[in-house]
């Protein structure tokens, strides 16, 4: 399979923006004609509504984004029926052709962490769950990335290292300085060798890392620390990160980060300017309109929109897979 960066690279510019859409379903804020059961609905009702919700939500931002990501929490908290929920919406990404980021935060040493990415990492029979790329935590030691990095490498595929989390918690640790820099600066300066040593024509690497938008002022010193290595950015709408506070997440090609936001597009006919607009029956109408609200900002405010106007690099579609 083509290299990870590479067929992330192509996706991007092929839709012309890096709006990546968090799968999160939430029982409670899932649009009320998929909650008609009420609060004694069955473990398996609530999986069947979320498969439904995120097919639906799949369907409205196929045309538009690059990719998704599921967070398997939401689908784990279901049991059973809640994983094979998460199964059902992987593979229906993937027929519509989108990335599928999974986001586990996986981790843990030897032959463990070797089994969390041959789980998960891999398309086209390649892997049980089917997943482009997964997030991985650094905090056991770079023994505990190499097994997830030596999978990637093999099949393609990518992770994404928590270096610097958009919570306001994060900083309790990843802010504490060893030897004379934040301990976030010494996971970065990890993850760029690995990107640099993994490249692919696009100038990134299967390594990727995970810079939150709620501190813009470090996401722009991590760019320049980090040349080689595509970032993921949460933080973007309902934790008040904006366009402006990811700009420095791009390269001049408007490449290099795609930016994530679940809840601000998945639960859009909640917000009041489209409640009254769309409602509970038209939420798919919402999500699109959402989605593309989110396109203007960030093609307005970053580079972006380079990617639109065509100064950025032209895309090779070839690098496309099809997942149909």
């Amino acid at each position: 399979m083509t290299h990870f960066a590479d067929r992330l690279s192509a996706a991007v510019r092929l839709r012309g923006n890096p709006v990546l859409v968090g799968l999160d379903p939430r029982w409670e804020q899932l649009p009320q004609p998929l909650r008609a059961a009420g609060a004694a609905a069955s473990l398996v009702h609530k999986a069947d509504a979320y498969t439904q919700f995120c097919r639906g939500v799949i369907d409205a931002v196929a045309p538009l984004v690059a990719a998704v990501k599921p967070q398997s929490a939401f689908f784990e908290e279901l049991g059973p029926a809640g994983m094979s929920a998460l199964w059902e919406v992987i593979q229906h990404a993937r027929r519509r052709g989108l990335l599928v980021i999974l986001d586990g935060k996986r981790n843990d040493i030897g032959t463990t962490a070797a089994a969390y990415a041959a789980g998960y990492l891999g398309g086209d029979d390649a892997s049980p769950w089917g997943a482009d790329a997964l997030t991985v935590s650094p905090y056991l030691g770079d023994d505990s990335l190499t097994p997830f990095m030596d999978v990637a490498k093999q099949r393609g595929t990518g992770i994404f290292v928590l270096v610097k989390t958009s919570n306001p918690g994060g900083k309790t640790f990843q802010d504490l300085h060893v030897e004379g820099k934040p301990l976030y600066e010494h996971v970065a300066t990890f993850v760029e060798q690995q990107s640099a040593a993994t490249l692919g024509t696009c100038g990134y690497g299967t390594v990727g890392a995970v810079v939150g938008a709620t501190y813009p002022e470090q996401l722009g010193s991590l760019r320049a620390a980090m040349p080689h290595t595509w970032f993921l950015v949460p933080g973007f709408g309902a934790q008040r990160g904006s366009a402006h506070d990811v700009a420095g997440a791009f390269d001049e090609r408007g490449l290099g980060a795609i930016v994530n936001n679940s809840r601000g597009i998945i639960f859009a006919h909640a917000r009041a300017e489209f409640k009254d607009r769309f409602g509970d029956r038209r939420w798919q109408d919402a999500v699109e309109a959402a989605t593309q609200e989110m396109i203007c900002q960030l093609r307005a405010d970053t580079a972006a929109g380079r990617l639109a106007d065509g100064t950025g690099d032209k895309p090779d579609f070839s690098t496309q897979h099809d997942s149909g």
